[in-house]
C-alpha cells in the first residue's frame, strides 16, 4: 500500500532547492543592474578597429 504523503526529507529537499533557485536568481538580478553601466558603455562605444597601416 502506498503512501499518499511524502517523507519529511523529501519536502525539506524540495524546499532547499526552491528558495536556492530564488536566491540565485536575485543575485543575477543584481549582478546585471550593477554591470548595467559597463553593459551599456561597451555598446556606445562598440569594437576597436585597428588599421594595419
Amino acid at each position: 500500500m502506498k503512501t499518499p504523503k511524502k517523507p519529511a526529507t523529501s519536502k525539506m529537499i524540495t524546499r532547499f532547492d526552491i528558495e536556492l533557485k530564488n536566491l540565485l536568481i536575485e543575485d543575477i538580478k543584481t549582478f546585471k543592474e550593477k554591470n548595467r553601466f559597463l553593459n551599456n558603455n561597451a555598446q556606445v562605444i562598440g569594437p576597436q578597429q585597428l588599421s594595419a597601416a
